[in-house]
């Protein structure tokens, strides 16, 4: 696995968009996937960070979201859809958060300003290639849609291949059935439907890997050929914050309702109490004496 640490904005600009160029399509195309930290955390879902067993646990756990949030939404009563509906909602799920976009992923990696004094990182994930670890059954579905990424209807139809009545909560065992076939867990991309405008504006995907207790970050090592690993140094995290900030990447655009417009005012109108050595900033913006002479007008 590639690690890398970029010394300005312009090294991370370069890194993130790096491969993009697809001549195929002739079009800047990038494959990645990407999921930003504000610190070193471990790539656990929210399921795992549950104590017990956590097939029973989710089991349990979606069994009972979906029989109390029929009363509050409309949905087709698939298991990917109240999967994706509850992740989004922060129901624990063998689920974890991705975005097609690396200024999405840096926005997550930014937002918290209690990490600003650790490192940050900004993972990037090569779906196609990890894709070739799949079983054969679920490539050749992806080939014969042209895409490198699945949809609940996708998934659904692996579901009700040979399911015969099979009970709501045990529809995820195909993923035991062709992980006992392959020998090894897999990873798969799942692109969740557009539940609503927060989904759309954070360009928002799912990772899953076929046993719920998998360890992502070791499986993530052990087929670095597909993976960059890019530190974001603590240093930098104002300057991204506020580049992104001016970009228009913010709480607003991504949670578009009063509560993401609140998050955005809050952080956004904070004084930033530790002012950066001079040495530290960009010559544009290093602080002038009163006594320097000035450029003339």
């Amino acid at each position: 696995m590639r690690e890398v640490r970029p010394r300005s904005w312009n090294e991370l600009m370069d890194v993130l968009h790096g491969e993009s160029w697809n001549p195929d399509l002739n079009r800047f195309r990038s494959p990645y996937v990407f999921r930003g930290q504000g610190h070193d955390a471990p790539l656990t879902t929210s399921l795992q960070r549950l104590a017990g067993n956590t097939r029973d646990i989710e089991r349990h756990l979606v069994r009972a979201f979906r029989k109390y949030a029929e009363a509050n939404v409309r949905t087709r009563d698939l298991l990917w859809y109240w999967l994706s509906l509850g992740q989004h909602h922060g129901l624990p799920t063998r689920l974890l958060d991705w975005s097609y976009s690396p200024l999405v992923a840096l926005h997550f990696a930014t937002a918290d300003e209690d990490h600003y004094d650790q490192d940050g990182v900004v993972w990037m994930v090569d779906a196609a290639r990890t894709n070739t670890r799949l079983p054969q059954a679920l490539r050749d579905l992806l080939d014969r849609e042209g895409t490198s990424v699945f949809t609940v209807e996708m998934l659904e139809m692996l579901s009700a291949q040979g399911r015969d009545g099979l009970a709501f909560d045990t529809e995820l065992t195909w993923l035991d059935r062709f992980e006992d076939e392959m020998g090894r867990p897999f990873l798969l991309f799942l692109e969740p439907p557009s539940l609503d405008q927060r989904i759309v504006q954070q360009s928002a995907l799912f990772s899953m890997l076929s046993d719920p207790d998998a360890d992502l970050e070791a499986w993530i090592r052990a087929h670095g050929d597909a993976v960059q690993r890019v530190v974001l140094a603590a240093e930098l995290k104002w300057e991204v914050r506020d580049r992104l900030d001016g970009s228009n990447i913010t709480e607003r655009t991504l949670f578009p309702d009063l509560s993401g417009l609140s998050q955005w005012l809050r952080r956004y109108y904070r004084r930033r109490e530790d002012a950066p050595p001079d040495a530290a900033l960009p010559p544009q913006a290093q602080r002038r004496s009163p006594d320097d002479p000035q450029d003339e007008r």
